[in-house]
């Protein structure tokens, strides 16, 4: 039900209420029997479409059979020659969404109105045609149609050319048709009629790049008239300039000249767009400077609209080339007085990121003046900017802090303080030297804080942080205060950040001893058992391991199992006398293997075999049934499957790595698709001529392969001992064929001897990596031995973006992405990337990837690597510098 929408006055007055307040549908739709009335009452009629019209819009559902009634009841209304009634008709028919029989209805009544002589009829009639037919119907009127794009009313025309935007989408074969009447359009004199005609002629050619281009090269010789057609053309000639790869710097640039020549162009709106896509693209700051003064000369623009938009373009400059974006920071700095909030904060979000590091003390006093008056959006917006600041002038991390510190303690909601909270924990582990300052910020911030998941994160970061600082003690008042204090959740977490300290810290023990032997009253059993658990083990009364180190290893060490895998583990174990062994569980974080492939459109034969029962244990349970490779030891690796096949070929093959310290076994994965066919004596013939280090050393062919039922042959191989051995492997699938008669299913005595050529395949070194996550990376960092690190720096060369280096580094090592690093955020001059995983021979292994952009487009990569053996670190350094 529609509500009021003024409030009362101070001095109680009356309330102005929405025309609609209180309507219900069942009441409108009595009312509509008034479409039937012989003397048709306009005003009333229009009052009660307008009603539907305002249901149906707020989300009000119609039944089939009061969706029919009410269209067959407007249907009667055609018969009013009123012009405002006329138009709420067309409105309602277009809502309605006839069905097919229904169209049939009103198609002739809206074919007379497109044939009218008054426009308005027209345009209408020819936009709600073309929403409620089909294909079939459309090629009755498509000559109407023709017509109307190339009519001299601009409104008729422009109503075509819309239509058959939407129409291309599901017809574009009849659409593609109209090319003649629609080019004919483009070079009308009417703005409207030649934006949209520039936009279907695009839409029609989109799957020709030649033909666009050749569009594109034929109208920025300046045909083109219409301001709005010149921002598509603008898109559009962008988008041919990056599709093509081509490069601004040579001789012949006409499409680059052209969007250049456009920062010259009136209105403002083209000026705005060309300056826009030059700015988005990949020039020379010569190039670029053009743009910049003109968006420079935006800013003290009187229109609040061309202030914003140059402001917000800059903004976006300002993340990949802040030295081009300097020269306009005195007029920035005006904006961060302009009463329009937006403008104001992406103007000291600019300057955050332009400035130096002599203004910083400067921008924080004027930030602090107006962050109390902006959304939380937009305050996010300003502390990420800060926190980017920051690690770009460290020395100025005092006056951030204090900044960042503050404004916790301001009105916000969850995201607003999450962003802080993030940002002050991320200075903090960049920036040794803003540590203590930092962590004392957000103790007391946890004092008052309303937000559970915000004070256990707080209180973890706490527990690893704080035992590391010169006066650890001085961080146990806050958080006992939180079992005192708090809700069960955060009291948990406050337990556990105690224990750390008594573990790490030998001179605070025993005043933590105390303080969890009060826990141990608490109403919660969480809290209970933790101070238990913790006071048992940190006391000597329950031994986990050989030693202390276990012990805290067990408590506060992270836990790198994944929890899918551990599951699987847990759901396949059998009870016996063995107690069930975590270190069993696989630690690689990956997806459900083997998907046997079938043969399209068909189901599986109930005979074939059963899908593994989960994605860890399928594999190590079913090699180690075989007798042949029973004495391969410990399963180390199982790749995802390569297809050596294309689909639907004959015979679908895979083939699956299994890696082992001194072997590896392959696995083909084989699907006969022929129905007519029974292969018998399946073997493939594998060349590693290109593969020096492996010797083939047995195989195991399959007897049988019926039609659209798996099978496995398996050829192993032995290598060198823990050696990251690479090469090249050609593949033959032989076999003998028997003919089937389908009929029956009874196979030929007599075969034939036959072979299918399958893909080439490679195992690489990132075969060698375990994909194996950590909960926290930097305590992981620091708990390696410094002696094993290894650092040295690459060029990697021209790479399409910094995220596609950052990929192809990942995939070159086979490694676990950790703490959501593989993203590369929009615009990044520079990336840090960490990856975990576990070397063969189950080496743990940490990578720090730092990536910097070093010219256009030129990618230069510092690496860093800990192990616990310092052989591996270099092996990784060799494995990077020859991929």
């Amino acid at each position: 039900m529609a509500q009021p929408y003024m409030k009362k006055d101070d001095d109680d007055e009356e309330v102005e209420y929405s025309p609609f307040f209180g309507i219900e549908k069942g009441a409108v739709l009595q009312e509509a029997r008034a479409f039937h009335d012989p003397q048709l009452d306009v005003r009333r009629c229009s009052q009660v479409i307008t009603k539907l019209l305002y249901l149906l819009n707020q989300g009000e559902t119609f039944t089939k059979v009061e969706a029919t009634e009410v269209f067959f009841a407007v249907t009667k209304l055609f018969q009013s020659s009123d012009a405002g009634l006329r138009r709420l008709v067309y409105l309602m028919i277009k809502e309605l969404s006839p069905s097919s029989d229904e169209v049939i209805i009103v198609t002739s009544s809206l074919m007379k109105d497109m044939n009218s002589k008054t426009d308005m009829y027209r345009a209408n009639a020819i936009r709600v045609l073309c929403r409620i037919i089909d294909g079939t119907l459309l090629t009755q009127i498509e000559r109407y149609l023709k017509q109307a794009i190339v009519d001299k009313n601009p409104v008729v025309a422009s109503a075509a050319l819309v239509s058959g935007i939407h129409l291309a989408q599901a017809n574009p074969e009849i659409v593609k048709r109209w090319s003649n009447e629609v080019q004919e359009a483009v070079q009308s004199r009417a703005p409207l009629v030649q934006f949209h005609g520039l936009a279907l002629l695009h839409q029609i050619r989109q799957n020709d790049r030649l033909a666009i281009s050749k569009l594109v090269s034929s109208l920025t010789r300046g045909s083109v008239r219409s301001p709005l057609a010149q921002c598509l053309l603008i898109r559009y000639t962008s988008q041919v300039m990056r599709e093509s790869s081509m490069n601004t710097q040579n001789g012949d640039r006409p499409f680059f000249d052209f969007l250049e020549s456009s920062l010259r162009q009136k209105p403002e709106m083209v000026e705005l767009e060309a300056a826009r896509k030059i700015t988005e693209m990949d020039v020379t700051s010569r190039e670029l400077a053009p743009a910049i003064t003109l968006l420079q000369s935006f800013l003290t623009s009187h229109k609040p609209v061309l202030r914003f938009a140059a402001v917000r373009t800059l903004n976006k400059v300002a993340m990949t080339r802040p030295l081009a974006v300097t020269n306009c920071n005195v007029d920035l700095e005006s904006l961060m007085l302009d009463t329009n909030r937006s403008i104001a904060t992406l103007a000291i979000t600019t300057l955050l990121k332009t400035g130096n590091e002599s203004s910083v003390d400067r921008l924080m006093k004027q930030i602090t003046s107006f962050m109390s008056d902006i959304a939380d959006e937009f305050k996010i917006v300003v502390v990420e900017a800060i926190r980017s600041l920051c690690l770009k002038f460290p020395l100025k991390y005092r006056s951030m802090l204090n900044f960042l510190s503050n404004s916790l303690r301001e009105e916000g909601g969850f995201e607003y303080k999450k962003a802080i909270v993030d940002s002050i924990i991320t200075l903090i582990s960049e920036i040794p030297d803003a540590k203590e300052i930092g962590l004392l910020h957000l103790c007391e911030f946890i004092e008052d804080c309303e937000f559970t998941y915000l004070s256990s994160q707080i209180l973890h970061f706490l527990g690893n942080e704080g035992p590391r600082t010169s006066d650890p003690s001085r961080y146990i008042r806050y958080i006992y205060n939180r079992v005192i204090l708090e809700n069960a959740t955060v009291r948990a977490s406050a337990v556990s950040t105690l224990a750390k300290f008594g573990a790490l810290v030998d001179t605070l023990k025993p005043r933590i001893f105390v303080l969890l032997r009060r826990c141990l009253f608490d109403t919660e059993d969480e809290v209970r058992d933790r101070a238990t658990l913790y006071l048992q083990t940190l006391g000597g009364e329950v031994s986990i391991g050989n030693n202390e180190k276990d012990a805290n290893d067990f408590l506060f060490g992270s836990f790198d199992v994944p929890l899918a895998n551990l599951e699987a583990s847990l759901r396949t174990y059998e009870p016996s006398e063995k107690p069930f062994d975590i270190s069993s569980v696989s630690r690689e974080v990956r997806s459900l293997p083997l998907q046997e492939k079938k043969a399209p459109g068909k189901k599986a034969p109930a005979a074939a075999a059963p899908a593994p029962v989960s994605a860890v244990d399928a594999y190590p349970k079913m090699l180690s049934s075989i007798p042949e490779f029973s004495g391969f030891g410990k399963l180390f690796k199982s790749s995802e499957p390569v297809e050596l096949t294309e689909a639907e070929t004959e015979y679908a093959v895979n083939v699956v790595k299994h890696i082992y310290d001194s072997y590896v076994v392959l696995q083909y994965n084989c699907t006969n698709t022929i129905e007519e066919q029974l292969l018998e004596d399946v073997t493939v013939c594998v060349d590693a001529s290109d593969a020096e280090e492996f010797s083939e050393i047995c195989s195991k062919p399959l007897a049988s392969l019926p039609y659209n039922s798996a099978g496995q042959i398996f050829v192993a191989f032995e290598k060198p001992e823990r050696v990251p051995a690479i090469g090249k492997f050609l593949n033959l699938l032989k076999f003998t064929v028997k003919e089937v008669d389908t009929s029956t299913g009874e196979a030929d005595e007599d075969g034939v001897e036959d072979e299918y050529q399958l893909e080439d395949f490679e195992i690489v070194a990132a075969d060698y990596m375990l994909r194996v996550a950590v909960s926290n990376f930097r305590n992981a960092w620091e708990n390696m031995d410094p002696e094993s690190e290894r650092v040295d720096e690459y060029g990697l060369g021209v790479r399409e973006s910094l995220a596609e280096a950052v990929g192809a580094v990942i995939n070159i090592l086979g490694m676990q992405p950790c703490e959501g690093t593989e993203v590369v955020p929009r615009n990044a001059r520079s990336h840090t990337c960490l990856l975990s995983g576990v070397f063969i021979g189950g080496v743990k292994v940490l990578v720090r990837l730092s990536f910097g952009l070093s010219g256009p487009n030129e990618v230069a990569m510092k690496l860093a690597v800990r192990s616990d053996d310092p052989e591996v670190s270099d092996k990784i350094h060799e494995i990077v510098a020859s991929g």
